[in-house]
């Protein structure tokens, strides 16, 4: 029989410190290419000093790969990531089928009564709280004014689609690589047809009449993307049949676009000095309507989500508690300027003297409120979603109909064979669906 030898301090030592490298847990955390996100990366040391027993690891995509990796792998119950960036459109479908954990026993200092209750109640099925919004936006106008000044003319605060083709018109000059207006020509469900969704809203077009029909052979949807063409083809730039947000947003910080529509997010990106050459000269406005009530803006928030299949859910919750908090506001603001601090989320941020200051605060906070998820369209509609339909099929058929749109928009059909297109594949999708 052979004895062991006793535990000397040295391998006492070593044991509790193996003991200590196994209770260490890794957050695998999916999120999305944009600035804000990445800016969280940056700052994440905050959370790990205060939580050393949590580690993070990163996983960066792409939107649409984003939306492809996260849906296959929550649908699959895959349990490759702990924390999920996720939209408006994902979460109310997902929490229902219980594929998301509930955040309503987060902290009461996280304070989940100072969420705007726009962003807030698209995030909640039933009582429950799915995901944290990280920022919340809507859509607006981004102008040079100084373009707009040297054309003799001025953005109305709450301009027609008639104010933005005249705009687009007297700022383009294309000779020197200026254009009149940039706009989302990628195909996605979330690129191209978020802005095209709300564009549509305006001119009175929808997805679905009452009776779940499809609607693209309306003289709405026809008038919407022969409006969109005619901007695009005249004061648009070069191959925007493959920009999307991040690619205007890079157009924009060149000096190259008169105006941009887009995600009100990106006011901090077009005004901060250091990225942008045009950011001493942008000017705001609310996304354009037609004079039928309802304007082209969208309603959306990125938010933070735990997967049902996560094996760390306790840990993803402190994470997601640090990233969406007043503390993490207050953070950003020191190390970058109130400007820069995520938008759109907390009544809190917008009633704050500093970020009053802020050029496109109130236009972000009044974009945001005049969006409506339950009525998104002029007529009535048996869907909620003001750039989507809150509905599973959605994401399946708005990314084959903004592939026939891109292709309208790159020159290789005409606007009328991409509407029957549309009008096709989504009546088959529907049908067999059920619907």
């Amino acid at each position: 029989m052979r004895l062991k030898a006793p535990l000397t301090m040295a391998s006492m030592v070593a044991l509790a410190t193996a003991g200590f490298a196994q209770a260490e847990t890794t957050l695998t955390i999916a999120t999305v290419n944009n600035g804000d996100m990445i800016r969280m990366q940056g700052l994440a040391e905050d959370f790990t000093s205060k939580n050393p027993d949590i580690k993070l690891e990163w996983v960066t995509l792409e939107e649409n790969v984003l939306r492809q990796r996260v849906t296959q792998d929550i649908a699959a119950k895959g349990g490759q990531f702990d924390v999920m960036t996720i939209g408006t459109y994902e979460v109310p479908i997902w929490g229902a089928q219980n594929w998301l954990v509930s955040l309503n026993d987060l902290p009461a200092e996280w304070d989940a009564d100072d969420i705007l209750p726009a962003i807030r109640g698209g995030l909640t099925i039933d009582g429950e709280l799915y995901a944290a919004p990280f920022y919340g936006e809507s859509s607006m106008v981004m102008y040079r004014r100084d373009l707009m000044e040297a054309a003799g003319l001025e953005m109305p605060d709450e301009p027609t689609w008639a104010d933005i083709e005249k705009a687009a018109a007297a700022m383009n000059d294309k000779e020197n690589e200026v254009y009149g207006i940039c706009l989302r020509g990628k195909a996605g469900w979330g690129e191209n047809m978020a802005f095209l969704t709300a564009m549509a809203n305006s001119f009175g077009g929808r997805w679905f009449d009452e009776d779940w029909k499809a609607q693209f052979d309306s003289p709405e949807w026809k008038t919407t993307l022969d409006t969109y063409m005619n901007l695009m083809n005249n004061y648009g730039p070069p191959g925007a049949s493959t920009n999307g947000f991040n690619e205007n947003l890079s157009l924009f910080q060149q000096g190259k676009c008169g105006m941009w529509i887009d995600a009100t997010v990106a006011a901090s990106f077009v005004t901060n000095p250091e990225d942008s050459t045009v950011a001493d000269k942008v000017g705001f406005a609310l996304a354009a309507d037609n004079g039928l009530g309802k304007r082209g803006n969208w309603l959306w928030a990125w938010s933070l989500g735990i997967p049902a299949g996560s094996d760390a859910t306790e840990e993803a919750k402190k994470f997601i508690a640090w990233a969406t908090s007043k503390e993490y506001t207050a953070l950003v603001a020191a190390s970058e300027g109130w400007a820069n601090v995520p938008p759109g989320t907390r009544t809190s941020l917008y009633e704050n003297p500093e970020y009053q200051k802020v050029p496109f605060a109130e236009m972000t906070l009044r974009s945001i409120n005049s969006a409506d998820p339950n009525e998104p369209t002029v007529d009535p509609v048996p869907y909620t979603g003001v750039q989507f339909v809150a509905i599973p099929e959605f994401a399946g058929i708005a990314t084959q109909v903004g592939q026939e749109f891109s292709a309208a928009l790159a020159g290789q059909q005409s606007v009328d064979e991409a509407l029957a297109k549309a009008q096709a594949l989504t009546t088959d999708e529907m049908e067999a669906a059920g619907y």
